[in-house]
């Protein structure tokens, strides 16, 4: 299998990217397993931050890295809690004090202005130099209940509603939220890319 290494230490988003590539060929292990820290996050959009994760995770490991930066994009609150989703609240992947966060700003919102959608961007780069690096994207649209529905996920699943299952992110099996989701849409086009672009042992160095 081809060691991969995920520029998270995120344990949700481990075990929910490696369900996915189950059956891809890849074998990927956390930064924080290799004691890789985070860097500091300054892109402006989705797509800038999971390069500068995923260089760093390449640039740190000697492995080639993927990356995922994605958030929750709420149309009544202008698009937050966006980039800043899993610090919303102030400290870093406190979901349940995010959760809280965004049910206060929505309180009083009709149901059907609270429309909101999951965004995500993958990056895979075979090493820190890729001049062409692979990049897949995924949105999974829906709306923001009232309170928290459901055990499962991570994040803010309990709160995320599927208007067309009627179930919260939180409330679904594996299989059927990896088929819907913003993670599984973007990492299905990534894979399809990945055979058109396999990934091959390289040297490279700076010039």
């Amino acid at each position: 299998m081809k060691r991969l290494v995920l520029a998270s230490g995120n344990p949700g988003k481990l075990a929910e990217l490696r369900e996915l590539l189950a059956d891809s060929g890849l074998d990927l292990h956390a930064q924080s397993e290799l004691g890789i820290a985070d860097p500091e996050e300054t892109g402006l959009t989705f797509v800038e931050n999971a390069l500068i994760k995923a260089r760093h995770a390449a640039q740190a490991s000697g492995l080639p890295a993927l990356a995922d930066d994605s958030g929750l994009i709420v149309d009544a609150l202008g698009g937050e809690p966006g980039l800043r989703s899993a610090r919303y609240a102030g400290a870093q992947g406190d979901h349940a004090a995010n959760i809280a966060k965004l049910l206060a700003a929505l309180a009083g919102v009709p149901a059907a202005q609270r429309t909101a959608r999951f965004h995500c961007v993958i990056v895979l780069l075979r090493h820190p130099e890729d001049p062409q690096p692979l990049i897949a994207e995924g949105t999974w649209e829906g709306l923001i209940l009232e309170a928290p529905r459901g055990d499962g996920g991570f994040g803010y699943d309990p709160v995320f509603l599927d208007p067309a299952q009627q179930l919260s992110a939180a409330e679904m099996d594996p299989g059927l939220k990896h088929r819907l989701s913003h993670r599984g849409q973007a990492l299905a086009r990534l894979l399809e890319r990945l055979r058109e672009n396999p990934i091959q042992e390289q040297r490279h160095s700076r010039r």
